[in-house]
């Protein structure tokens, strides 16, 4: 089936890449022509959905979620108590949440057994609609470590060979570790403490080279982001630079060196309701995250938006919260922003195909009332979204004008 989306303007992808006037043409779930409307509408053998005070884009790439949890206080008295048939039908739902609110692919970082790997194959078969899914089934951490109810327990390096394996078997497309402990497990280390020493980090991504997967580490603490640098991984999640003993904040700049150098890229994990957080954790925290983040970029490092999504208040249905966060906190530009989570979350995610509007790509669009370039709140207003050419929530009214 063919479709064509005209509009007032084609952001492409890459920032600065901008067609006034333009259209894309899908056919089934692949996009086969972008460029000014006149041009495509010519190839185009469908009628047009016309959005001509619209902006057209890729779909939005969220790097860090749990869809296990459902982003309530309480979280996770629910989810240890829910049945596997249960937790699949809350992945499946956020999943669409996240869907209608313009986010085409997650990036899921903890569930139990790899539920969401079969959410994701059911997607991928067609038998769901929802965005593109990776997952990493559960995560790596020590005995009663942080989120060890996920099920991912190893006391040793055959332990972590074989949850390695496990993971491969079962689909997963990254292997995530906790090489630091976390707030929300009260069993586990404290967020600044390391839970795996710098042979075994180095041992996770050998294992994980094997099966050709990436390694996301979840690293609170300097510590830790200095071991799982020196170990390879791919992605550092959270990376917030605690100092050991958890009294503030030891910044390494040889360290941020390293982790722009080898190209490691930093899922800073923040919420859509960012403001309110601050309030949470404190004016004065909130200011230390934003500044951690400028210094890094100083450093070129690169960043990837995700919103650890499941956890209280981080909700599934309001990603462009979570990306303004870089525009009104961090002081980005919108263009760099968008950028960050199209085209570059897609090359840092090791995606082909996928974060761009371009011939051969996967039909992930977006089509918003109005030009987030000038108005950020425009990506809250989704007129169109289409996972791999299938549409997707926007009300009958808004397909055409």
């Amino acid at each position: 089936m063919q479709r064509l989306i005209t509009a007032g303007q084609v952001l492409v992808g890459p920032a600065g890449e901008r067609i006034p006037d333009g259209a894309v043409l899908v056919d089934d779930d692949t996009i086969t022509a972008v460029g000014p409307r006149a041009e495509v509408e010519a190839q185009a053998g469908a009628e047009a959905v016309r959005h001509s005070a619209a902006t057209v884009l890729p779909g939005l790439i969220n790097g860090h979620v749990h869809l296990v949890w459902d982003a309530g206080f309480g979280m996770l008295d629910r989810y240890q108590e829910a049945g596997d048939e249960q937790l699949l039908l809350g992945i499946a739902g956020r999943a669409q949440q996240a869907l209608r609110a313009g986010v085409t692919t997650l990036r899921d970082l903890g569930d139990r057994g790899g539920l969401v790997l079969r959410v994701r194959d059911s997607i991928d078969r067609g038998e769901i609609t929802g965005p593109r899914l990776l997952g990493s089934g559960p995560p790596l951490t020590p005995p009663k470590g942080h989120c060890w109810f996920f099920g991912g327990e190893v006391d040793g390096p055959e332990a972590i060979r074989d949850r390695i394996r496990r993971n491969a078997e079962l689909g997963a497309d990254v292997i995530k570790v906790m090489a630091s402990g976390g707030q929300m497990t009260r069993e586990s280390a404290p967020t600044w403490q390391n839970q795996f020493d710098g042979d075994e980090l180095a041992l996770v991504v050998k294992t994980a080279a094997e099966f050709d997967l990436p390694v996301a580490a979840h690293a609170h603490g300097t510590d830790a982001i200095v071991a799982a640098v020196e170990a390879g991984v791919d992605t550092l999640e959270h990376c917030s630079w605690q100092a050991a003993g958890g009294e503030g904040a030891d910044l390494r700049d040889d360290v941020a060196r390293e982790i722009a150098r080898r190209g490691i890229t930093v899922c800073h994990a923040y919420p859509p309701d960012w403001a309110g957080f601050a309030r949470i954790t404190g004016e004065a925290g909130a200011r230390a995250a934003v500044e951690r983040v400028r210094w890094m970029d100083e450093f070129g490092v690169r960043f990837v938006p995700g919103t650890d999504g499941g956890l209280p208040t981080s909700v599934f249905d309001n990603y462009a919260g979570a990306l303004n966060y870089y525009v009104e906190a961090v002081g980005w530009s919108a263009e760099r922003v968008l950028d960050m989570a199209t085209t570059g979350a897609a090359q840092a995610l090791g995606l082909t195909g996928v974060g761009r509007l371009a011939p051969g790509c996967a039909a992930d669009v977006l089509a918003l009332d109005g030009d987030p370039l000038a108005d950020f709140a425009a990506l809250h207003r989704q007129r169109l979204v289409l996972a791999r050419g299938r549409a997707v929530a926007p009300d009958a009214q808004l397909l055409s004008e």
